[in-house]
């Protein structure tokens, strides 16, 4: 077995370390615990996050020495970024000396910060440890880090460099963590050894250097279960109440974290995500980490990107890998700073920051739609011939009441047209990324907030809902991740349960309303009678929708059956409609029966 860096000291840390992390992520667990501690959607905590729109992904670390070339043993080269250690192959005597010299001495954290800032990014998420295990901060685990691995200047720390600089700026820090570590790993360390050392190292972040948001991966291998994500996130909780944690902290699944993560262009939702906010992670070039030979993408197709997104209801995390010496490379930069520059042109960041989807209308073949208040910003990538309209196709009534083209005095005009409005501009295309038209829109009246407590909710100890139910109360929504410890209440044991919840749901505007269904296991759903949602077959996490007409002020009877056998528990009611976007349905549109 390969002698493990720092073993030593990871011993004398973690004897009393394992007994801790064992003692705390176990309190104050089990039946009656409700793991879902707010709504994303709409909390105050996550509400940095969901305005923010677009942050900094940054992939630096050992790796980056290798500058995604190695040379095998026959000559040939094998290339590859942050994954070059398993997919070359490279004997980890030879991987460990590659990192013992590498010196990236002019890592400037102000200047990749101010970067950030000035090109419109609200928040940067740092790759604290990748795969490789190798700790890019002065961790007290193990010796397989920046600080006693490498020839960097050893009195810097650069996650502390890296916090004061975001704090100094306004701009949020997240720090990356692979929960795989294939140094450990490979090394034959058993399993429990790993998760303690995980939680040390967590702990030492989240304290020492006050995270923002923890962006976890390499959730995948087998022996990490989703107890395990259960425990962890018990613990970060208890850590920092207030951190924003992403879906691969379990895995990657629409019930895990705060959020989901697709990955790369391929993987950008079409349409707003159902059960959880998303963020979209892309790269500026080809890889993650830096290479010598990387290509790099179009100013315009990364902004583009960044517009699809924002109408889509999501986030954008766009990487950068600073190369061997610590710099962000001069063409990652340029494109950064092409980003910025229509960002902050022409008020065009009004149709990012605090903007959203709008279901008042289609996404366009012709470009993106942003909602701001009582704004749309229509930002127009193929700019129609002259006198030629926009089409928007409508989901809702509304009036037009202005219409401008964003850095031009050219009129505007619009026009009612079939399912929707033509948007005529007369001026011509001010930029070749995207244009922008900002509409003032009239919406529906509505939105009064109602005066429910919430609906009346029975359980039992049974998965037929038989005989007298053990527990009669309000619940104030529908918001429940019991997992697998949790349960409604001490007296509901955490497997064999049935829910039903029954009462009425009032609605705030009038038209179509989609209600979401999170559930884990079965779930039914009937409005006003009729069955809308039948996800009766047990299922793991499952997300299932159904679209209503609701009439505003009116209430309607509601019904929802659960039941949980064994595994997970999850449940979930949310909504959405033109006019709102999606979130847990409050309490105040809940009335008991």
């Amino acid at each position: 077995m390969r002698k493990l860096l720092g073993s030593a000291v990871a011993a004398v840390v973690l004897g009393a370390v394992g007994l801790l992390v064992a003692h705390n992520a176990s309190a104050a667990v089990g039946p009656g615990t409700n793991y879902a501690v707010d709504d994303p959607f709409t909390s105050a905590r996550t509400a940095w996050w969901r305005d923010g729109k677009f942050g900094m992904f940054i992939h630096f670390g050992d790796y980056t020495a290798w500058g995604g070339e190695y040379r095998k043993p026959d000559g040939t080269i094998c290339k590859d970024a942050e994954w070059i250690k398993l997919n070359c192959s490279i004997p980890w005597d030879q991987y460990e000396a590659g990192a013992a010299k590498w010196n990236p001495s002019k890592f400037d954290a102000t200047a990749i910060v101010k970067q950030a800032r000035d090109d419109g990014q609200k928040y940067i998420v740092f790759t604290a440890k990748h795969h490789d295990g190798y700790a890019m901060w002065p961790t007290k685990v193990n010796t397989w880090n920046l600080r006693d691995h490498s020839s960097f200047d050893k009195t810097r720390d650069i996650l502390a460099e890296l916090k004061a600089a975001a704090d100094a700026q306004g701009v949020k820090l997240g720090l990356y963590y692979s929960i795989t570590d294939w140094h450990e790993q490979d090394a034959g360390m058993p399993t429990d050894q790993i998760k303690k050392n995980l939680y040390a190292q967590l702990k030492e972040l989240v304290t020492n250097y006050r995270p923002a948001l923890l962006w976890f991966d390499g959730q995948g291998r087998d022996w990490w279960t989703t107890a395990d994500g259960e425990n962890l996130q018990s613990y970060l909780r208890g850590l920092d109440p207030n951190l924003v944690i992403n879906n691969r902290v379990t895995k990657k699944r629409i019930v895990d974290g705060d959020y989901t993560t697709p990955e790369r262009e391929a993987q950008i939702p079409t349409s707003p995500v159902k059960g959880a906010p998303w963020e979209s992670c892309l790269t500026t070039g080809n890889r993650w980490g830096w290479t010598r030979y990387d290509t790099w993408k179009p100013t315009a197709q990364l902004t583009r990107d960044l517009l699809d997104i924002v109408g889509r209801d999501g986030n954008l995390l766009l990487n950068i890998g600073p190369d061997d010496t610590g710099v962000i490379p001069s063409a990652a930069a340029t494109q950064l700073r092409g980003i910025g520059t229509w960002l902050n042109t022409n008020g065009h960041a009004d149709a990012v920051y605090g903007a959203t989807y709008t279901g008042l209308v289609d996404d366009p073949t012709w470009g993106a739609v942003t909602r701001n208040g009582n704004k749309l910003y229509l930002m127009v990538y193929n700019w129609p011939a002259a006198g030629t309209p926009l089409h928007l196709t409508v989901h809702d009534s509304f009036a037009i009441t202005a219409a401008q083209e964003l850095g031009s005095a050219a009129p505007v005009t619009w026009k009612a047209s079939g399912d929707g409005f033509d948007v005529t501009p007369s001026g011509t295309a001010n930029s070749s990324i995207a244009t922008v038209i900002a509409l003032t829109v009239a919406l529906q009246a509505g939105g009064t907030t109602g005066t429910g407590t919430g609906l009346t909710a029975q359980y039992w100890t049974n998965t037929t809902f038989s005989g007298t139910p053990a527990l009669t109360r309000t619940d104030p929504g529908l918001n429940f991740a019991w997992r697998t410890k949790g349960s409604p209440d001490p007296a509901i044991p955490a497997d064999n349960f049935s829910a039903r919840w029954t009462g009425f749901v009032q609605a705030q505007f009038t038209g179509p309303h989609t209600f979401v269904v999170v559930s884990d296991e079965t779930v039914k759903v009937w409005i006003n009678g009729q069955v809308v949602i039948d996800h009766s077959t047990p299922h793991g996490a499952a997300v299932d929708s159904a679209t209503v007409n609701l009439t505003a002020g009116k209430k309607y009877a509601i019904r929802i059956d659960y039941t949980e056998h064994t595994g997970e528990a999850y449940l979930k009611l949310l909504w959405s409609n033109p006019n709102r976007r999606q979130r847990i349905i409050p309490t105040s549109q809940l009335f008991a029966s």
